[in-house]
């Protein structure tokens, strides 16, 4: 019986060594850190009666701040691929100096606290901030309104679009634009068939990745947006509230909803790569 299972655990006849052993570990960590949190978010709010959800779901402040945050996360992934582009354009293609800081810089919205994100813009476009005080001037608000929510969603988002592009533009051979050149080809057919259409993909796939990372970011968000219920009130902000007011059921119901929202996204985001790479093969 020992010999069975350590033959079990160092994969048997597999040329990995300890393959079966990995694949236990992997299998076991995914089930409790995702699999379970997530079978038990599925099933809480159905805990206390149909009665609970319906009550829940019919919120009209919740569809506001579900509005809110989805809109938002649409808006800051959509503006979020030209900038992305560009910047992966310049660290890939570009030989300009500090461009390994540059490099750097993009990674830093994904290890700096959200909280200190959150204070920095509305320290810096609020009323009296340094980028607020010229902006109110001409009459545009930025700091806490709906335009203070998209701008923190793309400070966060930002590192996802670059990072999933950088590697296809850098597998992309430069020998295509030049062939396209010699062959008579205008600049923005250049650009449109011969760059773009090999990072559709990527890009579709930066933009999903954003999408869902905005839907429920919560401390780069609230120190900017004002939080006015119907207005600039986020989703993950009225959860924490029902949470504070002890109900668990709406709580629940607004974080599942997020949750499907989010894995509707990514599914969706990857049919649209794989039928846009089936077809960019094909052509």
């Amino acid at each position: 019986m020992r010999q069975t299972v350590l033959t079990f655990l160092r994969g048997g006849d597999s040329a990995l060594p300890g393959y079966r052993l990995s694949l236990a570990a992997t299998l076991l960590w995914t089930g409790f850190f995702i699999v379970l949190p997530l079978c038990a978010l599925a099933i809480r709010p159905w805990q206390d009666g149909m009665g609970a959800v319906v009550g829940a779901l019919h919120d009209t402040r919740m569809f506001a701040a579900l509005w809110t945050s989805f809109s938002s996360a649409a808006l800051a992934a959509l503006f979020n691929l030209p900038i992305g582009l560009l910047l992966a354009w310049a660290l890939v293609r570009g030989d300009l100096p500090g461009r390994r800081v540059a490099d750097a810089l993009v990674d830093l919205p994904l290890a700096l606290p959200t909280a200190v994100s959150g204070i920095t813009l509305a320290t810096l476009y609020g009323p009296q901030g340094w980028l607020g005080a010229p902006l109110a001037k001409l009459g545009i608000v930025v700091a806490y309104s709906r335009p203070g929510i998209v701008l923190a969603l793309m400070f966060v988002g930002l590192p996802f679009v670059v990072r999933t592009v950088e590697p296809v533009l850098k597998n992309l051979p430069r020998d295509l634009e030049e062939a396209a050149v010699l062959l008579g080809a205008r600049p923005w057919q250049i650009v449109l068939r011969v760059v773009l259409a090999p990072l559709l993909p990527a890009l579709i796939t930066g933009f999903g990745l954003a999408f869902a990372r905005g839907v429920g970011e919560y401390g780069s968000v609230i120190f900017i947006a004002g939080n006015q219920p119907f207005r600039s009130e986020i989703a993950p902000l009225l959860v924490v509230v029902r949470l504070q007011e002890f109900d668990y059921p709406g709580a629940t119901a607004i974080a599942l909803v997020l949750l499907l929202t989010s894995l509707a996204a990514l599914t969706l985001v990857g049919v649209v790569r794989r039928k846009f790479s089936a077809w960019g093969d094909a052509a």
